[in-house]
């Protein structure tokens, strides 16, 4: 994409954005956001790999707060100072990545057992 065509977005059409288009993510005037719950360390550190994998091929990087049991993203492109198509697309790619759970879908995987040794991303209930 060619950077002269990247627009940022007004307050209210991210906002709008967000609502129509994203779950779980929010906007604070800066930043959009959003906190996966893990399980545990490893758990964390492998939410954070995955989306430095993804940032990395994107080639947009978000920042990340990471704790035991947490990571928070918070993205927003850097180069403009605000939002743009770049933030929600990675977004979208993020979750589609992180929360993919076979067990939501018809799949020969069975997904990460329910007993807490082997516990991973705490999935949104829908």
């Amino acid at each position: 994409m060619n950077d002269k065509s990247i627009n940022v977005f007004t307050d209210q059409e991210v906002r709008d954005y967000i609502n129509n288009k994203l779950d779980g993510w929010s906007y604070d005037g800066k930043w959009i956001r959003k906190t996966f719950k893990t399980h545990s360390w490893k758990s964390t550190l492998m939410v954070v790999n995955s989306i430095g994998h993804l940032a990395e091929a994107a080639w947009h990087h978000p920042d990340l707060q990471i704790s035991y049991a947490f990571v928070e993203v918070k993205l927003m492109n850097h180069a403009k100072k605000g939002i743009t198509q770049l933030d929600f697309d990675l977004a979208k790619k993020i979750d589609d990545f992180i929360l993919w759970n076979p067990k939501n879908e018809e799949s020969s995987l069975e997904g990460t057992p329910s007993d807490p040794r082997f516990a991973y991303v705490k999935y949104e209930k829908k």
